[in-house]
C-alpha cells in the first residue's frame, strides 16, 4: 500500500494544484506552439496530455515549470498567479519537473541522487522525513539506497528521479515521457509508480508517448492538437471513444479474445 503524504491528505478534484489559462507560448520569433492552451490539474489526480508529435505537449511542461515564459495567459499554482516565474521559484511554489530521458548522476549513489532533490530544505529533520517517505513509496529506491545509480536499470533510475522530485513535497509533479526507452515490463512498473504518487497525495501532469497506457493510469485526459486542447474529459471516456483511438491513440483497442466452445 502506498505511503500517504505527511503534508496533506487531499481529495481528488477538490482544487487545482496548477492551472494554465489561455496560454500562448513559443520559441524565438517563430509562430506560437501553444495557442490559447488551458488545463487544470486537480489535487490528487493524474492529468495526461496526449496528441500527435508537434502538438505542443512538451512545451506545456516547459511553461508549467518556468523553463519557458509564456507570451500571454496565466499560470496559477494553488490559486496564486505565478506567471513568468523562473524554475527555482516554481519549484519553491510546489512544481517539480522530471525530465525526459535519464537525469541521474551515474557515479553517485541512489541516496546521494535522491537527497539532491532536497537541497533547498534547511530543516534536516524534514529532509530525513521526506527521504523516509520516498523510500517507503518506492521500494526499489530503499533496496538500492547505497548502490551507484549507474548500476540500476533504466526503469529503476526513473524511480530514483521520481523520488528525487518528491523530496521537496511538491504540489504537482510534471512528468515528460517517463516510459521513453523502457521495455514493456519496466513501463508497466513506471505507470504503477505514477499511480502510487497520485494515491500518496501528489498531483501529476503527464506527457507520454504511450498514450493508451498513460490514459489507463490517468484520471483526466486532454488531447492536444495545433497548440490547443482538442478534447478533454475522464480518461476512461477518451479510451472508449473509437474515433479518438483511431486519430490519436494508435488505433482501436485490442478486442478481447474469445475462446470457441468445443
Amino acid at each position: 500500500m502506498a505511503a500517504e503524504s505527511p503534508r496533506r491528505k487531499t481529495q481528488a478534484n477538490s482544487q487545482s494544484e496548477i492551472e494554465l489559462v489561455d496560454v500562448q507560448a513559443g520559441y524565438g520569433r517563430a509562430a506560437p506552439v501553444l495557442r490559447g492552451f488551458s488545463v487544470a490539474v486537480p489535487a490528487g489526480s493524474v492529468v495526461c496530455l496526449v496528441g500527435p508529435n508537434g502538438a505542443g505537449k512538451s512545451t506545456v511542461l516547459k511553461v508549467a515549470s518556468g523553463l519557458l515564459k509564456p507570451r500571454s495567459g496565466r499560470i496559477l499554482v494553488g490559486g496564486k498567479d505565478v506567471t513568468g516565474t523562473g524554475p527555482q521559484r516554481m519549484l519553491a511554489a510546489g512544481v517539480a519537473l522530471v525530465l525526459q530521458g535519464h537525469s541521474v548522476f551515474r557515479e553517485m549513489t541512489v541516496e546521494e541522487n535522491v537527497l539532491l532533490g532536497g537541497y533547498t530544505l534547511k530543516d534536516k529533520a524534514k529532509a530525513a522525513d521526506r527521504a523516509a517517505f520516498v523510500k517507503d513509496l518506492f521500494p526499489v529506491v530503499a533496496e538500492r539506497w547505497g548502490s551507484l545509480a549507474g548500476l540500476l536499470s533504466g526503469g529503476q533510475q526513473k524511480q530514483v528521479e521520481f523520488a528525487r522530485s518528491l523530496m521537496v513535497d511538491p504540489k504537482v509533479v510534471l512528468l515528460d515521457e517517463p516510459s521513453m526507452g523502457l521495455d514493456p515490463k519496466a513501463t508497466s512498473t513506471i505507470f504503477e509508480q505514477v499511480a502510487r504518487m497520485r494515491d500518496a497525495g501528489t498531483a501529476v501532469l503527464l506527457v507520454e508517448q504511450n498514450a493508451r497506457r498513460a490514459l489507463e493510469t490517468a484520471d483526466i485526459g486532454c488531447v492536444l492538437d495545433l497548440g490547443r486542447v482538442h478534447i478533454s474529459g475522464p480518461a476512461a471516456q477518451l479510451l472508449a471513444d473509437p474515433q479518438l483511438g483511431e486519430l490519436y491513440l494508435g488505433g482501436r483497442p485490442a478486442e478481447p479474445k474469445v475462446t470457441p466452445k468445443s
